[in-house]
């Protein structure tokens, strides 16, 4: 595990959160959970043992997309959904920085859909935050492909007839080396959530369950109200039990590959059948379960690292490569390689 956490490299500056926070007047509609997500990573940056200097914020188009502006570090405001390969470029270029990229689930999953899978197929040491509100906001309330199947929204007034995506599934599929799930009313997990990723090294996915108060009020409601949270959340823990409830008398059971829900406090079951969770393991099968929680009637939604992996990133195979070649070939001779094969005069 430690060889996945990325080095301090901040010396022996100290930062407070006041240090990450920009001149910039933040300009998101008054209760938006984008709020909590900007406070967060703002209070955790200092943490991260990294030089303001060396942060990079990249985003796309959407309500997240502001991020970089709040955030004072450099960063990026691309076109939309290129948020993804405009990271992928800075760090395959800068491979010292600390790429982190802020979109939305329109930004990220529809017209940025193919640059997220490949950043994640690629592992590229960038973090990825999906702050998931399914719903359009910044353009007035169309439905995402979040949004659920049936959802009534200004672009489909009769209801949506799409299946919508399932990010964590997405993630895990495209074999992202690290992928969690956070919510921006649970502020110290989401700190968590941040710092676990900001140490990773390879790409590292969040998706932020993020109240919309205009246009998606209360879509995760269930998860964040008091009285109906433990009822219905399951935070995943490492090497743990997955239990919950107002008692912790519930627990997630693996029957082969069949998850069952368990009262473990009449007698039948114990805390000894419940499912340990391992955030390492290598039979991404059992991730891709949990993934799906979401989408099982009656099960929990499950908050947490579901899956992180130790391989190389992208951008150090890249810049090992062409020192090898280097090593056996020179530096090339880029005129040579411009005027060489077929080429024309042409007068």
């Amino acid at each position: 595990m430690a060889e996945n956490i990325s080095k301090p490299t901040n010396g022996d500056v100290k930062y407070t959160s006041k240090d990450f926070s920009s001149s910039q007047d933040v300009r998101w509609c008054p209760g938006c959970g984008d709020y909590s997500i900007l406070a967060q990573m703002q209070r955790i940056s200092p943490d991260l043992g990294i030089k303001k200097e060396n942060f990079v914020w990249v985003s796309g188009i959407g309500c997240a997309a502001r991020f970089p502006y709040y955030m004072e570090t450099y960063g990026m405001h691309g076109i939309h959904g290129r948020a993804a390969a405009i990271a992928t470029g800075v760090k395959v270029n800068r491979p010292d920085l600390s790429v982190w990229v802020a979109s939305g689930d329109g930004d990220l999953l529809s017209i940025g859909g193919n640059h997220f899978i490949h950043a994640c197929r690629r592992n590229v040491g960038i973090k990825i935050l999906l702050f998931n509100n399914r719903i359009y906001g910044l353009t007035k309330g169309q439905y995402s492909p979040t949004s659920e199947k049936g959802k009534k929204t200004k672009s489909t007034p009769f209801g949506s007839i799409d299946y919508p995506f399932n990010p964590i599934s997405l993630a895990i599929g495209a074999e992202a080396t690290f992928v969690a799930r956070s919510m921006d009313r649970d502020p110290k997990h989401l700190q968590q959530m941040i710092k676990r990723a900001g140490e990773h090294k390879g790409t590292a996915f969040i998706e932020v369950f993020q109240n919309c108060n205009i246009f998606n009020d209360g879509a995760f409601e269930i998860l964040t109200d008091k009285k109906t949270k433990a009822d219905n959340v399951l935070v995943l823990e490492h090497e743990k039990p997955m239990v919950y409830g107002q008692n912790n008398d519930k627990g997630i059971r693996l029957n082969g590959l069949t998850p069952e829900i368990i009262d473990i406090s009449n007698g039948k079951f114990s805390i000894n059948d419940v499912w340990i969770h391992d955030e390492f393991d290598k039979a991404s099968a059992r991730s891709h379960i949990l993934s799906k929680f979401t989408e099982m009637e009656g099960f929990p939604t499950p908050i947490g690292i579901f899956k992180q992996e130790i391989k190389s990133t992208y951008d150090e195979d890249f810049h090992e490569q062409i020192n090898n070649i280097k090593k056996t070939k020179g530096d090339g001779d880029l005129r040579k390689i411009l005027f060489s094969g077929n080429m024309w005069d042409v007068n």
